[in-house]
């Protein structure tokens, strides 16, 4: 498995609130993360970073994840003591009132895949050099084109379509969207809003099919197209693909 993770501040923002990190534990199992932080005084950089790191050190502390209800288990358990931490620090600091993150990850071991989601980091599978969403966005026109009350396509440009109906820590419950993933993909690509609001999953695919560029020079090249796009937000990006003549991952 080959993997490569970076975050970048993009062209408008003046620093970046994104954390994302990529984790192999003892047992060659993975751990991917994108966070993006919310709030004011770089509150939302604290807040990603808080919920990154702590997963990440839980993580390595494990020999093994075990069973996909194991999995399951620990990343409810795990999403509550995050979600705890953010808040009272938020109660404690009031000047970072609102403060808050989205977190999308993959966990994936020799016997399966699951992604969790909360928020409107994007978390997809590649299968054959097609890009197909996993997760779902805990936007407000996320909510109305489920109920109806919006096409698609009036959700692209549609001046909330960046209102979040879901993060972590900005209040005292939450839950984690949970996905039982086929392994047969032969990728894995999360990232934040500033990628999907940039590019389009085609214009993504094209770059990661592209058998020039090696990993690192994808995510890369990735990162330049939304700055050449206008980076009107923090961009990151994680990225694992299979080896070569491995059917899957």
């Amino acid at each position: 498995m080959k993997s490569f993770y970076l975050t970048d501040c993009g062209k408008v923002r003046d620093h970046n609130e994104d954390s994302v990190s990529i984790i192999k534990n003892a047992s060659n199992e993975y751990l991917v993360m994108v966070a993006d932080g919310m709030g004011g005084h770089r509150a939302g950089e604290v807040a990603s970073s808080m919920a990154v790191t702590h997963l990440g050190k839980r993580f390595n502390e494990l020999g093994s994840i075990g069973t996909k209800l194991d999995t399951v288990n620990w990343l409810n358990e795990n999403i509550t003591e995050i979600n705890k931490n953010i808040f009272d620090y938020a109660v404690e600091h009031p000047d970072s009132t609102g403060m808050g993150t989205t977190l999308v990850l993959a966990i994936i071991t020799k016997e399966f895949l699951i992604f969790g989601n909360i928020g409107d980091s994007s978390g997809f599978v590649v299968k054959n050099g097609k890009m197909h969403k996993v997760t779902k966005d805990h936007t407000l026109v996320n909510l109305l084109v489920a109920s109806g009350d919006l096409t698609p396509e009036e959700a692209i440009y549609h001046p909330k379509k960046n209102v979040l109906m879901k993060a972590l820590g900005v209040t005292e419950n939450i839950d984690i969207d949970i996905f039982d993933v086929d392994m047969s993909a032969t990728g894995i690509f999360l990232c934040s809003d500033g990628v999907t609001n940039m590019l389009t999953p085609e214009q993504i695919e094209k770059i990661l099919n592209d058998p020039e560029l090696d990993i690192e020079e994808k995510v890369i090249k990735i990162i330049r197209k939304c700055n050449a796009r206008g980076g009107s937000d923090n961009i990151s990006v994680a990225y694992l693909e299979k080896d070569e003549g491995s059917e899957e991952l």
